[in-house]
């Protein structure tokens, strides 16, 4: 009777097991390339990689040059090139294809950079509350809070940082790549399907399309346009919501 209860039990696992497989295997895999926003890095992003990746779905979360683990190669000549090619180089490496590329705040400026490098790479792309910059345009050109940080040695000092907080957290941010323009001329680039989210509680929604420059950019590019329910860090504090953003496209 034990052995026999203990076949049943195998059995059931094997069917369970082949079960699950078949349906990851009907399931859209997806290749998700994430750019994180000012001052942070990819470990923030630990989370949703996490979700995404439990559902089959590949994820690169790159740290850009100066900031998380990368803090030992920070200097004031960092600018917003370098941080393009961090993520150009990435795609390129590891010969990426068919890609979701997802900008989070001034990470919209790299993959506007990025998109204009390498659209054939790129499937679907995200900005998650992020920055939408016209072509030639600098991150303060684009908005205007990005100028009124206090600075020091060509690096940035916005409000959030908390430098008694332990490893990992939020670092100084390189001028210089909040004043470089970005190019966004490529025809290719243009046609890229873009979907625009905004975190905003949903009764100060009107108030914010309004009054964003960068929804009001989307919006004329004729981009989706979604909003969430959230503080500006919805990876932080709503990622199960996020996820299910991100695989709806």
């Amino acid at each position: 009777m034990k052995r026999k209860l203990q076949c049943l039990v195998l059995l059931s696992f094997i069917a369970s097991s082949i079960y699950y497989g078949q349906t990851m295997m009907n399931k859209p895999q997806h290749t998700y390339v994430f750019v994180h926003g000012m001052t942070g890095g990819g470990w923030d992003w630990q989370q949703v990689d996490n979700l995404l990746s439990a559902d089959g779905h590949r994820v690169y979360r790159p740290t850009l040059t100066g900031l998380g683990e990368r803090m030992h190669l920070s200097h004031p000549d960092i600018d917003l090139t370098t941080h393009i090619l961090d993520i150009v180089n990435l795609i390129r490496f590891e010969q990426l294809e068919n890609i979701i590329l997802v900008g989070h705040s001034y990470g919209g400026m790299v993959i506007t950079g990025v998109m204009n490098s390498l659209p054939e790479k790129i499937q679907q792309v995200f900005f998650l509350d992020a920055t939408v910059p016209e072509h030639n345009m600098s991150a303060t050109d684009a908005h205007e809070y990005y100028a009124q940080f206090n600075s020091k040695n060509g690096m940035a000092y916005p409000p959030w940082l908390e430098s008694h907080q332990e490893i990992p957290r939020d670092l100084p941010h390189p001028i210089k790549t909040l004043t470089e323009k970005v190019a966004f001329d490529n025809q290719q680039a243009q046609r890229l399907p873009v979907t625009y989210v905004n975190f905003v509680a949903a009764h100060l929604a009107e108030t914010e399309k309004a009054n964003n420059l960068s929804w009001i950019r989307a919006e004329q590019r004729g981009w989706t346009i979604k909003t969430l329910d959230s503080d500006h860090n919805a990876h932080r504090s709503n990622p199960e919501a996020l996820k299910k953003l991100l695989i709806t496209f």
